[in-house]
């Protein structure tokens, strides 16, 4: 999953990522609220955890831009040393998935972060096919069934659909797709992505007669619409 982490204690946002990036999480660093809101507006992120104070704007005065502005809004998480009633209640009635009063364990914090994520992103069931948006996903041979048609994709463009696939209606950045796809700072053409967007969508057929349309988001990502053919 990719995670933003909103710190301004290098140290705790060192040890998040620390606790978090061997579970396979890619975990970005903001140290101020102004940069958190600039990073919303141009990528995409599967969970937020939000300091309440932190320079520019606080945790929940982003956590409520996220709600109001992001459709859907990805679950967030509120670390930080405030542990009165009031704000607990506050945070959670903005939108809050959970809150964490430091100071933290790891293994609390880790645990929380996984319960946050499983509620929110259910883990597929473990089997060599997946239904997705009526297509069939065969992940043994890196295939997708359309219909009577059985279509054969690279490693790339498979993962690619099935990300696509999976978020159906959710901008998703292009640095969200390039890390979920090629890795962490993966090192390509920019024309990249947009060459196996092209690909997949030519191959799937993702067109409105055929139910989707994947469209690009400006200067942000893509995005897989469901419509009715």
């Amino acid at each position: 999953m990719r995670i933003a982490v909103m710190e301004d204690d290098p140290l705790l946002a060192e040890l998040l990522c620390a606790t978090l990036g061997p579970l396979g999480h890619d975990c970005h660093i903001v140290v101020t609220g102004s940069s958190m809101l600039v990073r919303l507006r141009q990528e995409s992120f599967d969970l937020l955890l939000l300091d309440w104070n932190v320079p520019g704007a606080t945790g929940l005065e982003v956590l409520q831009w996220a709600q109001e502005h992001l459709d859907p809004c990805p679950p967030a998480i509120m670390i930080t040393l405030r542990d009165a009633e009031t704000d607990i209640v506050a945070a959670l009635d903005a939108g809050a998935d959970d809150y964490i009063t430091k100071p933290f364990q790891p293994a609390v914090a880790r645990a929380r972060v996984d319960a946050v994520l499983r509620r929110r992103y259910p883990a597929p069931v473990a089997a060599s096919t997946e239904e997705l948006s009526g297509l069939t996903f065969d992940h043994r041979d890196q295939s997708v069934k359309i219909g009577a048609e059985t279509v054969t994709l690279t490693a790339k463009e498979f993962a690619l659909a099935a990300m696509l696939m999976r978020n159906t209606q959710r901008p998703l950045s292009r640095a969200h797709l390039l890390e979920a796809v090629w890795g962490r700072n993966p090192d390509l053409p920019t024309r990249t992505l947009d060459a196996h967007i092209s690909k997949i969508r030519t191959k799937l057929h993702l067109t409105p007669e055929k139910g989707f349309r994947l469209v690009p988001v400006y200067s942000f990502g893509y995005r897989l619409e469901l419509v009715e053919a």
